[in-house]
């Protein structure tokens, strides 16, 4: 099999890149290469033979149709998007021309191929199309986001990707496409571009920087380690079936504040400061249409594909503490030149 991943030099792309290879299939990384994609997060399987990279704009249709000529691939794991909620509020353009017009782009090019594919592999092709929980909406103290669940976005971000969401549906259903739809909740773990709130956090708190938390901390979300979800993806190429679509969660709902107080006191343990860390915590005006909650019900990715996570939030999140203290020369850089920790997302006139 041979797997074509958009936005596999991102923290979710790169993830399902090394399981891929670890697996023993080929892999074509197609990457932009924006401020988010390092490809350093690559490094393990750069020279491994059944892995290749190609710099290219899922919006670029020429450069997508020359991929698919060029390597042929059984599948595609779609992950190219702009992801960050605060950054789609001052500048959603740049999310409706990726997540909407790239993902219209690359189901169009994935169909010419798919209608010129012999029976046998268009019997083998899957596209898998990589979307988020915050297309529901915001729930209440209970309940939790099933596959039928009606979409309620929120935000610029949130809404990009329900229109994608739709598209890829609509693919499958007017011109046959084998597409297949996931929608995860907040993923964590290595390789995260530090502007989202778990490397934030860490990061902050590893340096005695003030750890800002919307509102009063009490946004509560549905954590899953990457590599969990990353495994739940190929579960998806193996045996999901087309026309369907999947809900991935790790069962760990925590608030915000919790989580950082859990930063914080893990930091706290491990490389002691001159203060403990929970004092640098300073609460800040909230989000603009931030939702409240997120929960995933993931009990049809459990019962069809066999598919569940492996890591607890405690223990993903001590791993990746670990991974951010030991990989410095990862972060620093980005920390350094693209984004330094500043406040984003508040809407302006």
């Amino acid at each position: 099999m041979r797997v074509m991943v958009t936005g596999g030099s991102g923290f979710i792309g790169s993830a399902v890149c090394r399981l891929l290879c670890v697996d023993g299939m080929a892999v074509v990384n197609v990457d932009k290469l924006t401020y988010a994609a390092n490809p350093r997060s690559l490094d393990t399987i750069s020279n491994d033979p059944n892995y290749a990279f190609e710099r290219a704009d899922v919006c670029e249709r020429g450069a997508i149709d020359a991929i698919f000529s060029k390597y042929s691939p059984t599948a595609v794991v779609h992950l190219a998007a702009e992801s960050h909620v605060d950054r789609s509020i001052t500048g959603a353009a740049a999310f409706i021309n990726t997540n909407v017009i790239g993902s219209f782009q690359l189901l169009e090019a994935a169909r010419y191929y798919y209608s010129r594919l012999t029976p046998d592999r268009r019997a083998q092709f899957r596209f898998v199309h990589v979307s988020t929980d915050e297309v529901y909406g915001s729930l209440g103290e209970k309940g939790r986001f099933f596959e039928d669940t009606p979409y309620q976005p929120s935000s610029p971000y949130s809404a990009s990707k329900a229109a994608s969401d739709h598209l890829a549906h609509a693919w499958f259903r007017t011109y046959g496409l084998p597409v297949i739809v996931s929608n995860c909740s907040n993923n964590y773990g290595p390789y995260q571009f530090p502007e989202k709130l778990i490397p934030l956090i860490i990061l902050n708190a590893i340096e005695g920087k003030q750890l800002p938390v919307y509102g009063q901390g009490s946004n509560i979300r549905d954590w899953l380690y990457v590599d969990d979800h990353a495994e739940g993806l190929i579960a998806l190429l193996r045996r999901g079936r087309p026309g369907e679509k999947y809900n991935f969660g790790g069962d760990c709902e925590r608030t915000n504040l919790a989580v950082v107080e859990l930063i914080c006191d893990i930091l706290d343990r491990t490389v002691p400061g001159p203060h403990l860390r929970r004092s640098l915590i300073r609460f800040v005006t909230d989000r603009p249409g931030h939702d409240q909650r997120y929960a995933i019900d993931a009990s049809k990715a459990h019962r069809e594909l066999g598919w569940t996570p492996r890591n607890t939030f405690e223990d993903g999140i001590e791993r990746t503490i670990d991974w951010y203290l030991e990989n410095r020369a990862w972060w620093e850089p980005s920390r350094a030149k693209v984004y330094k920790g500043e406040r984003l997302g508040l809407a302006e006139a």
